[in-house]
């Protein structure tokens, strides 16, 4: 989990006490340790979880297992030692559990650190992707940390991890699933959003056991309902989580019918670049487009094709960046506030002027379905004119064919669309669900829609090669 400050930048938040004894019952349920085995938590931090078992074991008059905790940070691991220098069989090792040598255990728990791929050096991510199978994309060091005590885990073991919910549903953690399918994951429980201090979180805790599968996993729902259900594949497991079927529809995903399904465009410095439209100089206008960001789309139905902002964009209609020396009034205004624009991190690689993202305004300005990017419930808007230049908290979908954009709308707002949106979204603050561009990209859509574009790709193949025998032509329908 991950909170303000230097240690949530490596991922160390403490797990409450309450979280850590109801955890160290499911590591022991059925099973209580022996003194002769051995248990570990890859990332124990100043040893809670540690803690927790000593307590169980006192509790329940259990003898004791052997512990190993280890902890990447030398001060968590000193006053970790420092707690347990008076207990017998329990060993503090400062190091780190992704690249050092490690022996099998009869029980792993924890809460791996939460770590971005964006907190990680080249070094490392080049390092983790040879390593790790479950390294791919933009990984999170979890999904490794479960990768590891898994390989860790002596067969007949058992772990209890608490993690983000993500690595159920997200693509990134499709590996991860792949691996998990292969052991007996006992239960699946989703955790109150708000159990970390105040912290808005979406754990879940997670209790597997290192043998083949050979039945259901319990499922418990944070509105305190269960169910049992088997998990298996890469795909999303949400889905099946909440009853419904992982499989896809036969007509096809979102990214079969559209030219483009992207997040809105990044300029790294909007206080710059975009303005109010009824406050902008003239000589400005001729560099000025509307605008519309997320707090700008509230009520269902139609948006209009003006804005109440504009953003100033120093490229032409076709993508390309112009030049300084053609910047004319726009140029004379950019570099007064020359030193913000240099501040940005893509100015290492891109002029002053450029910007975060270069945007591809030929499908931009083009009619297209607009979302939100944080939402409540997810609803779709209509740009008919291709005007509007959606900004970094809107996403856009270019239908490749103009003439779908109803229907795929209609489609979009549908109790279907929405009800498949909510089973594979992330999670943001409050419940909304965080809308992504590679999660929209998968949605299957119906197959009237993928029947209608390529009836619209074959009539355009009959134009271009008529010498086509009829038979070709209906193959190509």
């Amino acid at each position: 989990m991950q909170e303000d400050g230097q240690d949530a930048v490596r991922g160390f938040v403490p797990t409450p006490a309450k979280i850590i004894d109801h955890m160290v019952s499911r590591l022991f349920r059925g099973r209580p340790p022996e003194p002769s085995d051995n248990l570990l938590d890859p990332g124990c931090g100043t040893g809670v979880f540690l803690a927790g078992v000593i307590r169980w074991c006192r509790e329940t008059g259990r003898a004791l297992p052997q512990m190993v905790g280890i902890e990447s940070e030398p001060g968590r691991a000193r006053e970790a030692r420092a707690q347990f220098c008076s207990t017998d069989g329990i060993q503090i090792r400062h190091g780190d559990f992704l690249t050092g040598a490690i022996e099998p255990f009869d029980f792993v728990i924890g809460n791996p650190p939460y770590v971005s791929i964006y907190s990680l050096s080249e070094e490392e991510k080049r390092g983790y992707r040879v390593a790790y199978e479950t390294a791919r994309g933009r990984f999170d060091l979890y999904l490794l940390f479960f990768e590891r005590a898994l390989k860790c885990l002596k067969p007949g073991g058992r772990m209890v991890f608490i993690t983000p919910e993500k690595f159920l549903y997200v693509e990134t953690a499709s590996p991860l699933r792949r691996l998990l399918e292969r052991v007996q994951i006992e239960e699946i429980e989703f955790v109150d959003e708000e159990s970390f201090d105040g912290l808005v979180t979406y754990p879940t805790i997670t209790t597997i056991a290192n043998r083949p599968p050979s039945g259901a996993t319990l499922v418990r729902m944070r509105d305190g309902t269960q169910r049992s259900c088997r998990l298996d594949g890469g795909g999303s497991w949400m889905p099946i989580i909440r009853g419904g079927s992982a499989e896809r529809s036969s007509g096809g995903t979102l990214r079969d019918i559209c030219l483009r399904v992207s997040c809105g465009v990044a300029t790294g410095a909007d206080d710059v670049f975009v303005r109010r439209a009824d406050t902008l100089e003239p000589e400005l206008a001729a560099f000025a487009l509307p605008t519309i960001a997320g707090r700008e789309l509230t009520k269902p139905g139609e948006i209009r094709s003006h804005s109440a902002y504009v953003m100033l964009v120093p490229y032409t209609k076709e993508g390309s960046l112009l030049a300084e020396r053609d910047l004319g009034p726009l140029g004379r205004y950019l570099s007064r506030k020359r030193e913000r624009l240099t501040q940005r991190t893509c100015t290492r690689r891109k002029p002053w002027y450029a910007f975060h993202e270069t945007p591809p305004l030929p499908e931009v300005l083009r009619p297209k379905i607009l979302c939100k990017d944080i939402t409540e419930k997810p609803y779709f808007w209509i740009d008919r004119e291709g005007s509007l230049v959606p900004r970094h908290s809107v996403y856009y979908i270019v239908p490749a064919d103009a003439g779908l954009i109803e229907r795929l709308c209609d489609y979009l707002n549908s109790p279907e669309a929405g009800r498949w949106l909510a089973e594979h979204c992330q999670r943001a603050a409050n419940g909304f669900l965080r809308l992504q561009s590679n999660i929209l990209k998968e949605m299957p859509i119906p197959d009237g829609l993928a029947r209608s574009r390529r009836r619209k790709s074959a009539s355009r193949r009959q134009l271009q090669f008529p010498e086509l025998a009829d038979s070709e032509r209906l193959a190509v329908r």
